[in-house]
């Protein structure tokens, strides 16, 4: 089948579109046709090009300003857009995402980056400290100490098979990277590749306009691993940013740490997303939940990395009328394409085991279909069997989900103590439900985000959103991929002692010329020192 767009096929290095070897072509999951266009598999010397590339201008990228840097992340944007057609055409036939998806997907692409350009000229990001000098302290004079967050270095980012635009080529890694001054190089989902190389090549163009190095960006393209270990092996490179499976994540990730020069590795692996309904909330407003619940667990056929795939009541009358409105609901659902042949069997495969668990039983199947398309499945147990059975904690990429029901609310803890690490956690609760204060005690070290009566599917992009958490959520607890806090994982502090003012960074000189906030000996001030 035509994919319909004119494309090459090729990786961008240094600025320029090339390949040769092997090949691969898209497959479509809704028809199960392959691709006309070949896409070329990176090879050693294609990763060595591209990193040594980005090393190289890595200093004149670094060095630019905050209003070239932010310009630069408004160019891509409007490039973007100006592909708009195309990239929706493209990501629709690779993908299946339905069109209305993908054009929203594509304003929270431009939307974050404008985001990021935006912030960086505000330069509270920089973190400027300045701690001046007194001679006349005793027993030792104070020296002038002052410090500021520059550039890590060349970042690899890994484009997800889920968000082909806001979590792919030039998503919110990609985004926070370039902002922070550090040249990017993407292995492009190869679930993806047309798309990928559409939104490669806006990056390029905005490469141009704004007449930077052509070592700032660079695309690698590959439906293999060999490519990815390589990238993250390569010196030049100085950090990572991963979002995907738990088993491919952690291969990456221990490679990272591994190497002579260990670097950070920011993973998102998987999560649960657990909702908790307590009592009141269940007596109150059960049915709105049960509703609540199965949109947001088959949302996109249950591949947002926050479609919640626990839900943990107390037992009840209540709870079997909210796990039957539930389930009625969950029935009707329509089949949905998934992203590929192979995220759909290994969606079937995880629930293959499900049935022989004792004290596990099926309340709904998928119904085998036999291509990309799936149905919700949904599984009951209790929380004994829960908190005794490892299995039933791992993540189910897909529209299915465990209903656990608690004898007490001592129980409903214990699931919360027991917990891995997840993205996000909810609870549903009303003024009334006692055991609330408890829960958000144990889930606030157990998420990223807690979610007080919501539905955790939907990521906002601001300045206080966390998207992370600790492992296997995410292989950095202490960083977020969304938000302007992502800004913090491409960045590292310097301190300057007793330095003269022609070899400090111009957010720490005297004079202050950029206007930025920074604390001066111990208050904020945007004026010199």
């Amino acid at each position: 089948m035509k994919d319909m767009i004119d494309l090459c096929g090729c990786h961008l290095i240094d600025g320029e579109w090339q390949g040769h070897g092997t090949t691969f072509n898209a497959e479509f999951p809704a028809t199960g046709d392959t691709g006309d266009i070949a896409y070329h598999v990176a090879t050693s010397c294609d990763v060595f090009l591209a990193v040594e590339a980005a090393q190289r201008d890595f200093a004149t990228f670094a060095g630019t300003s905050l209003a070239v840097r932010a310009g630069f992340l408004r160019a891509i944007a409007n490039r973007i857009e100006a592909h708009a057609d195309e990239l929706t055409r493209i990501a629709h036939l690779e993908t299946a995402l339905p069109v209305a998806r993908l054009t929203g997907e594509r304003g929270r692409t431009t939307g974050q980056l404008r985001f990021f350009a935006d912030w960086i000229e505000q330069g509270h990001w920089l973190d400027a400290r300045i701690d001046t000098a007194d001679p006349n302290r005793t027993p030792l004079p104070k020296p002038d100490i002052r410090s500021a967050n520059r550039a890590l270095g060349p970042v690899a980012v890994f484009g997800a098979s889920n968000f082909p635009l806001a979590f792919s080529v030039a998503g919110g890694d990609t985004a926070s990277a370039l902002a922070a001054g550090c040249p990017v190089v993407v292995k492009a989902h190869p679930a993806h590749p047309g798309t990928s190389e559409l939104v490669a090549r806006a990056i390029h163009e905005a490469v141009a306009e704004c007449a930077l190095p052509t070592g700032v960006f660079a695309m690698l393209q590959g439906n293999d691993y060999d490519s990815g270990q390589m990238l993250v092996a390569n010196p030049g490179i100085k950090a990572v940013g991963f979002t995907g499976s738990l088993r491919g994540g952690r291969a990456l990730y221990d490679i990272a740490v591994s190497r002579p020069d260990p670097i950070p590795f920011f993973g998102e692996l998987g999560s649960n997303n657990p909702v908790f309904v307590l009592p009141q909330a269940l007596t109150s407003r059960g049915a709105q939940i049960a509703e609540g619940w199965a949109g947001s667990l088959t949302l996109g056929a249950g591949q947002f990395c926050t479609n919640p795939g626990v839900l943990i009541l107390p037992e009840g009358p209540q709870a079997e009328t909210l796990i039957s409105v539930a389930l009625d609901q969950l029935t009707v659902s329509e089949p949905q394409v998934m992203l590929t042949r192979r995220i759909a069997d290994a969606y079937r495969e995880s629930l293959d085991g499900l049935p022989e668990i004792k004290g596990l039983r099926a309340l709904l199947t998928p119904a085998d279909t036999g291509n990309c398309a799936v149905t919700p499945g949904l599984y009951r147990t209790d929380a004994r069997t829960w908190l005794d059975t490892p299995a039933l904690r791992d993540e189910i990429f897909g529209p299915a989900a465990i209903v656990v029901t608690c004898a007490d609310a001592d129980e409903m803890l214990d699931i919360a103590r027991a917990l891995h690490g997840q993205l996000t956690a909810t609870l549903h609760t009303d003024p009334d439900d006692d055991t609330a204060t408890d829960l958000m005690t144990v889930l606030q070290d157990r998420a990223g985000r807690v979610l007080v009566n919501g539905f955790p599917t939907g990521v906002e992009v601001c300045h206080a959103m966390v998207h992370g958490g600790p492992y296997p959520a995410s292989t950095a607890a202490a960083t977020t991929s969304v938000g302007s806090l992502a800004i913090a994982r491409f960045v590292r502090p310097v301190s300057y002692q007793d330095s003269p003012q022609n070899l400090l960074p111009d957010v720490l000189k005297d004079n202050n010329p950029l206007g930025i906030p920074r604390l001066v000996d111990g208050a904020m001030t945007t004026t010199g020192q």
